[in-house]
Order: C-alpha cells, then sequence, then structure tokens
C-alpha cells in the first residue's frame, strides 16, 4: 500500500469547511442522509427511490439530485418529494457524478451519509449493518455487499477490493502504478454468503457507499475534475490517506440494475459515457497522482465508448438484421457514434462554460453592489 502524500486536490466548494463545521444533529434525529444521483439514465427512478423508503427502518433524510431528468420524472420526483418530505436538488443541464454528489453534499448536516446512484434497487434492512459497522469500527467509509442486475440480490458485482500505489522499480526508472481489483465479482451470493465477513478493505463503489462526514473536513469535496470513472478510487485513496478506513459490510446488500437505457435517457446516457469525459479522467487520476502511463490505463483508452456500443449499437445492430449480427452495420453506426458522441460533449462543454462566465458575472456584480451599499 502508498504511504506517499496526498495530492492537491481542487476546492471547488470554499464553504465546505464552514458547512461541516455546524453542530451535527443531536442524536434524537436523523443521524443519515441519503443521497441520490443521477448515474447514467433516469428511467430507473421510481422503482429505486421505492426501495429506499420501502425497505429502510431507521430514521433517514434524503437529498434528491435531480440532473436535468425527463418531464416525467421530474414531475414523479415533485410528487414523491411532497409525500414524503424530502429535499429535491434541481439542475437544467446535465451533471458530472462527482458534481452531482457535491451538490447533495452540501446539503448534509448529519454524522453519516450515503451516496447512492437512482439505479439502486436496496434489501430490508440494508441501511442498519452500514451504520452500525461505522458506529462499532470508526470506519470512514463503509460499502455493501454489491450486486449487479436481475433477479436482485444474487449476482455479486463488488465485495470490497483493492486501490493503491506502489512503486515498481524495474528497469532504470522506478514508476508509481496503479492497483485496482474487485473482489467476487459475477459469484452467486448464496454460494458465498458464508464466507463473507465484514473487513477492511481498500475501495468501496459509489453506486452506494456511506461515509462519515467529518471525512471531508480533511480532503474537501469531491475531484470535479475526475468526470465520469474511476472517481470512487480516487475518493478512497483519498480517505486511506488521510488516515480513514475504508470497510465492507456484506450484512447490507443492494443491487445495481443493468439495463440498456430508454430513448429519453440517450442523451445523458452517451454524455455520461462519452470519450471526452473518460479520457480526461483518466488522464486526471493519472496526473493527480503521478501515476506512470501504463498498461493500466493504455487498456482503458482501447476500450473508449464500450458502454456505448454495448448498449447502443449492439442492439441497434439485431434490431436492423432482424436479430441475425450484432455487428453487420458497424461500419456505418461506429463512425456515427463517434461523431454525435463529440458533438453532444462539445455542445455540453460550451453550455457549462457559459453557465460559469454568467455565475462569476453575477458574484462580480453583487460583490461591487455589497461595497457600494457598505461604502
Amino acid at each position: 500500500m502508498s504511504s506517499l502524500p496526498l495530492p492537491e486536490t481542487r476546492q471547488s466548494h470554499p464553504k465546505l469547511k464552514e458547512d461541516l463545521d455546524m453542530e451535527l444533529l443531536p442524536q434524537t434525529d436523523p443521524q443519515v442522509t441519503i443521497v441520490v444521483v443521477p448515474r447514467e439514465r433516469f428511467s430507473y427512478t421510481q422503482e429505486s427511490l421505492e426501495s429506499i423508503y420501502a425497505h429502510t427502518n431507521i430514521p433517514f433524510k434524503l437529498v434528491y439530485v435531480d440532473g436535468n431528468s425527463p418531464a416525467k420524472v421530474r414531475r414523479y420526483l415533485e410528487q414523491k418529494a411532497q409525500e414524503k418530505n424530502f429535499q429535491i436538488v434541481r439542475t437544467d443541464y446535465y451533471l458530472y457524478p462527482n458534481q452531482a454528489r457535491n451538490l447533495g453534499l452540501a446539503q448534509v448536516k448529519t454524522k453519516y451519509l450515503v451516496f447512492i446512484d437512482n439505479d439502486v434497487v436496496v434489501s430490508p434492512g440494508w441501511l442498519n449493518p452500514l451504520v452500525q459497522c461505522a458506529e462499532e469500527t470508526g470506519a470512514a467509509v463503509v460499502g455493501p455487499l454489491m450486486c449487479q442486475e436481475k433477479p436482485l440480490h444474487e449476482i455479486i458485482h463488488f465485495a470490497g477490493g483493492e486501490s493503491h500505489i506502489w512503486l515498481d522499480k524495474t528497469g532504470d526508472q522506478a514508476r508509481r502504478r496503479l492497483r485496482e481489483k474487485m473482489y467476487s465479482q459475477g459469484q452467486q451470493v448464496a454460494q458465498l454468503r458464508d464466507q463473507l465477513q465484514r473487513q477492511e478493505t481498500e475501495l468501496a463503489e459509489f453506486h452506494c457507499v456511506m461515509v462519515r462526514s467529518e471525512i471531508f473536513k480533511q480532503i474537501g469535496f469531491l475531484d470535479e475534475a475526475i468526470l465520469n470513472t474511476k472517481e470512487h478510487l480516487d475518493f478512497c485513496m483519498s480517505v486511506r490517506q488521510s488516515g480513514g478506513t475504508v470497510y465492507f459490510e456484506p450484512a447490507s446488500i443492494v443491487t445495481y440494475v443493468i439495463e440498456p437505457p430508454q430513448w429519453t435517457d440517450l442523451h445523458y446516457y452517451m454524455l455520461r459515457w462519452s470519450d471526452a469525459w473518460t479520457l480526461s479522467s483518466l488522464h486526471r487520476l493519472r496526473d493527480k497522482w503521478g501515476l506512470a502511463e501504463d498498461g493500466y490505463f493504455q487498456a482503458k483508452y482501447k476500450k473508449l465508448g464500450w458502454r456505448r456500443h454495448m448498449s447502443i449499437i449492439v442492439p441497434l445492430n439485431r434490431r436492423i438484421t432482424f436479430g441475425l449480427s450484432s455487428r453487420l452495420f458497424n461500419p456505418i453506426l461506429v463512425p456515427l457514434d463517434k461523431r454525435l458522441n463529440r458533438y453532444l460533449t462539445d455542445r455540453h462543454a460550451k453550455i457549462q462554460s457559459q453557465r460559469m462566465q454568467e455565475q462569476t458575472t453575477t458574484q462580480q456584480h453583487d460583490s461591487q453592489t455589497t461595497a457600494l451599499s457598505q461604502g
């Protein structure tokens, strides 16, 4: 494991320490805030949210970050927010994952928070073991037994893992390299359930993870320069470098549901897994931690766009060929996907740039107005 110093992190929210220094809510109030964020689509919103309310049996607060969801989903969330009395943080533009999490984090005043994606279904009593683990171990981060696909809670996606930097002294010059490994992926819960035990680990995933709020005083807000991939590695390494611990708690089981995006999901899905966002994220991770651009990164570069290919191009090929081929029209569809992806990414970047300029102008105007009024 690396004992190297924690790299400098961009502080995009200067009010963080001030906000988290506020006195935490007393024990009679909820000690956990659940922060729901968009992952890659919006079409599983209802199933995910209703599972949280059906299967969480301790008090909690909920903040729902809605990054430009379709009108039908938006109306549903408004209705449920009135019914369940939770807070919606809404934007009229699509969000990077850490951007969405930071918007939710800024609203948290409880001892713990849970980041959970909007395509995750929880199992009965899922939250209790996470809190109990943190209370008994002092863990800064606790991850559940993460499952994938349907049937729910049967196929393991993640049961703890490794994420650290090691020094490769092979050759003339030592290189800092990244070690990433996910345990037990693809195996059946029923076969491993008796073997899985609570233990300290190096990695938890943002599909669903509980965090001790105080840790953000030390590491700052999540790094928004990591746009769409490997942000959980950066987070867990930062936590551990600051002296916090990460635990795996198999008594808590949740599942993230893998389904193709629906028509209203496509724009966000293509942005979420865009080549540009992925490249930018990998480069940020590499540069931030001083990593060698070795086979780990080269393998990631070669697989750019694989999610779009599997979720959009392959089904479209089969539909066009009436199920006969998943590759026949690749010479047409693959370049088309690349061009459309570049267009959507460039357009989003321009909109974000304009929004930031408008915010800066507004802030400068407000500062000038305040100065004049005080003068």
